[in-house]
């Protein structure tokens, strides 16, 4: 492999031009026509016993060429972006300027990381909500624990709006039984709204027993078969129950939980409720300092990063979702969802990433920030504790600079976070599409409102040296 050309260009890409000798391009050739050989079809030759020449002469001197290129270039294209010291940030773009038996050369555009100038990142002011806790909001960290104790009795009464009904139904359309439209011993809270509109209304009223006509006629966004169709569903009451909610005191408070007293649990609760509080209003307080950072920096982002981050993150979905058991294809024609779609959806995650790396990196070159030999180890152990696994195979399996990197990220947000104070935040700066849009708009309201304020400046352009029709004046 050699590198022949590196050429900076602009949107922080440069150009790379490599070579592959003949020798390496030939023995590529030859190790792809012994991969494929026996999937060539030649008269007068077995399966796979066809010289390379003879499929050459049938099929041109170039039919293994592409998939040599495929074997060959990934490699050189690393070994030449390790050699010229390029920090690479996307997929590359490659076209292949020649071919043959004298080698291969070709041209990868790379698209490296930006270079950011940071504004002020130390000593930024942030708001950080007061945190509070209210009598109500304990009483709705009390529900979970009250719904969880509370018991459904059967009663001998007409049923009313937050009682379960038992029932049987079937729906008819037309006199016809539909499909979907039946089921057996179902319970249904009424006033839940988990019916078809007008189903649970009906049965307010009813009691153990009864059978009762329903007349639904289904909304006109239900499901296309029903939908706007008027139906009837014949419904038996097995069972009426009411909800019993359990007295909230000490013996509730030994029962749910691990306290003794009401008191004890309450002010657990409390504790727990505030501390999660806090913990946001200080993660709402770090990400407002980060964006004020993200905002001061200036930098252009290649759209090629951005596009890189996003498949990143689809491919972490996907993988997340397999992991789950559901293949990826399934999931997708389950939710009508395309790879593009999924990726022009992840770009505004994506592009908030490519920011975030951007600024911190930033901060760590400005900062040089460095992670310590005992750090890694530190973090190496971390690891194994978590994945429960043997040092060595940690180390094996996680290279010692992501490690590094990730540290370093982390120390650049202490510096921002630690110099951070608590006050009124500065206002928002517009940025250069908003100021064009405010811009536009001023423009337009100026026509609207002071035509001759509008006159006048075209009178300058036109005193600058643009051309100015001589109707212009009497326009207005």
């Amino acid at each position: 492999m050699n590198v022949k050309s590196v050429e900076k260009q602009e949107k922080s890409t440069v150009e790379l031009v490599i070579e592959i000798g003949a020798e390496e391009f030939e023995a590529a050739v030859q190790k792809v026509y012994l991969k494929q050989r026996g999937k060539i079809m030649v008269p007068g030759f077995r399966k796979g016993k066809a010289p390379r020449k003879i499929i050459e002469g049938m099929y041109g001197s170039g039919v293994f060429y592409e998939d040599a290129i495929n074997e060959l270039y990934p490699q050189a294209y690393a070994d030449a972006v390790e050699q010229e010291k390029l920090d690479a940030v996307a997929w590359p773009k490659v076209e292949v300027v020649s071919v043959g038996k004298e080698g291969l050369t070709f041209k990868a555009v790379v698209t490296v990381r930006p270079e950011v100038k940071l504004g002020e990142y130390k000593g930024l002011t942030a708001e950080k909500p007061e945190v509070t806790v209210t009598d109500e909001d304990i009483d709705n960290e009390l529900k979970p624990y009250i719904n969880r104790a509370t018991r459904m009795v059967t009663v001998e009464r007409e049923a009313q709006n937050g009682d379960t009904v038992v029932i049987d139904f079937e729906g008819f359309l037309n006199g016809e039984p539909f499909e979907g439209g039946k089921g057996e011993g179902h319970s249904l809270e009424l006033g839940s709204n988990s019916f078809v509109p007008g189903f649970e209304e009906q049965l307010v009223g009813t009691k153990a027993g009864d059978e009762k006509d329903l007349d639904i006629t289904f909304p006109e966004d239900y499901h296309a078969d029903l939908a706007g169709k008027a139906v009837v569903f014949k419904v038996k009451v097995h069972e009426v129950k009411e909800k019993q909610l359990p007295t909230v005191d000490d013996e509730f408070a030994k029962d749910v939980s691990e306290f003794d007293t009401l008191a004890d649990f309450k002010k657990d609760l409390a504790d727990k409720l505030t501390e999660r509080r806090e913990h946001q209003a200080q993660h709402d307080f770090e990400a407002a300092v980060l964006e004020q950072v993200m905002s001061n920096m200036e930098v252009e982002i290649p759209d090629a990063m951005v596009e890189f981050e996003a498949d990143n993150l689809v491919n972490d979905m996907a993988q997340r979702i397999q992991a789950q058991g559901i293949p990826f294809e399934q999931y997708m024609a389950m939710t009508g969802m395309t790879m593009d779609i999924m990726r022009e959806q992840a770009k505004a995650a994506a592009l908030e990433r490519v920011r975030r790396d951007l600024a911190l990196n930033a901060v760590v070159a400005a900062e040089n920030i460095q992670v310590s030999d005992e750090e890694l180890e530190e973090e190496y152990k971390k690891l194994a504790e978590q994945y429960h696994m043997e040092l060595d195979k940690v180390k094996q399996a996680v290279a010692a600079d992501d490690i590094c990197k990730e540290l370093s990220l982390k120390k650049a947000e202490q510096v921002i976070y630690d110099s951070a104070k608590v006050g009124k935040a500065p206002a928002k700066k517009k940025t250069t599409k908003k100021k064009a849009e405010d811009a536009e708009a001023g423009e337009a309201a100026e026509g609207e409102e002071k035509p001759k304020k509008r006159r006048t400046t075209k009178k300058k352009e036109s005193e600058e040296g643009e051309e100015k029709p001589a109707e212009e004046k009497t326009e207005e």
